[in-house]
């Protein structure tokens, strides 16, 4: 089962929130303030961990910074009534992936859940599956049943990305800075070219579909789990 560590010191959002994880068929663990956390982390696994940032002694943004100094790679959704910008960036800069502003919709909880988990899960397998498809970051390889595809490796990040996040809208500034870093001397249109190429190789494929989002970028759409 799924842990979930949930830090929050107030006991009805707390206990609110074990209902709905309950309900979901997570295993919710809980804590009342930071020193509490600290103390269940060191006594079992946690895959995901919840934290409030307002909290009597150590507060979120702390938190977060001490345990991704100490090497906790797990994701962490902070849920807190500071919905500035600043703090935004702040729990951000500390190692926060996700962020939700109370009172939290119960049904985007969830999802933003569901999302970490996966990207994760991604993460630490290094590849991404979608029915027979596999796509393997260590060799840069597309693969279904029998077919295996190398791609160049731009190609195959820029189709990792779009994977990584199905149903996103990524512009292409967004891609060209990520997958050709920041200081590249080449313009969008490279972006263009990849996605053509990309969707040659893979067009008749059902498992997927990248998709143009006229005037704002492209998106991969996922037809299978």
């Amino acid at each position: 089962m799924i842990n979930i560590l949930v830090v929050e010191d107030d006991l009805h959002t707390r206990m609110l929130l074990e209902d709905i994880l309950l309900d979901e068929h997570y295993n919710p663990v809980l804590a009342e303030d930071a020193q509490k956390a600290l103390e269940v982390l060191d006594q079992q696994q946690v895959d995901l961990m919840i934290t409030d940032i307002m909290m009597p002694g150590m507060d979120g943004f702390t938190l977060v910074d001490m345990l991704r100094n100490n090497g906790y790679d797990f994701p962490i959704l902070m849920m807190t009534a500071k919905e500035t910008i600043t703090d935004k960036r702040k729990g951000f800069l500390v190692g926060t992936d996700d962020y939700m502003v109370k009172p939290v919709n119960e049904e985007e909880l969830i999802l933003r859940i569901k999302a970490l988990l996966r990207r994760a899960k991604i993460v630490s397998e290094r590849k991404i599956v979608l029915g027979n498809v596999v796509l393997n970051y260590s060799s840069f390889t597309v693969s279904r049943e029998s077919e295996r595809i190398s791609l160049p490796k731009k190609e195959f990040l820029l189709l990792y990305k779009l994977l990584s996040y199905p149903d996103t809208i990524f512009t292409r500034t967004q891609l060209l800075d990520e997958i050709w870093g920041y200081d590249t001397q080449t313009d969008d249109h490279t972006v263009s070219v990849h996605i053509g190429r990309l969707r040659e190789r893979f067009g008749d494929w059902p498992e997927f579909d990248i998709v143009t989002v006229r005037g704002l970028g492209y998106k991969a759409v996922k037809n299978v789990e």
